[in-house]
């Protein structure tokens, strides 16, 4: 559990599950698709595929306030792309 971050349930992500059977994770930025593949597979009780990774930097953000213009930037993260076998799938709403 200490790989995988958080899941991924966007519009987007919703539609690529229902048409290509594809689960999104956050995962930590250390973590490589074999260890990925493993945490998935131990978690859900699910076979997986594929295993597709893409680092996303940070963004820098700028607002305008009462005290001045204030600069941030917004946080950078992995993001894993699993494709699971023909006939598993992942329900995230089970628990809720």
């Amino acid at each position: 559990m200490s790989i995988l971050i958080e899941p991924i349930i966007t519009e987007k992500m919703t539609g690529l599950t229902e048409k290509l059977n594809r689960v999104g994770f956050i995962v930590k930025k250390q973590a490589n698709k074999i260890e990925i593949k493993k945490a998935v597979e131990d978690l859900y009780n699910v076979t997986v595929n594929n295993v597709n990774t893409m680092y996303y930097g940070g963004k820098v953000r700028s607002r305008n306030t009462k005290g001045g213009v204030v600069k941030g930037r917004t946080n950078s993260y992995k993001k894993a792309i699993i494709t699971l076998a023909d006939g598993d799938s992942i329900d995230f709403y089970s628990n809720i």
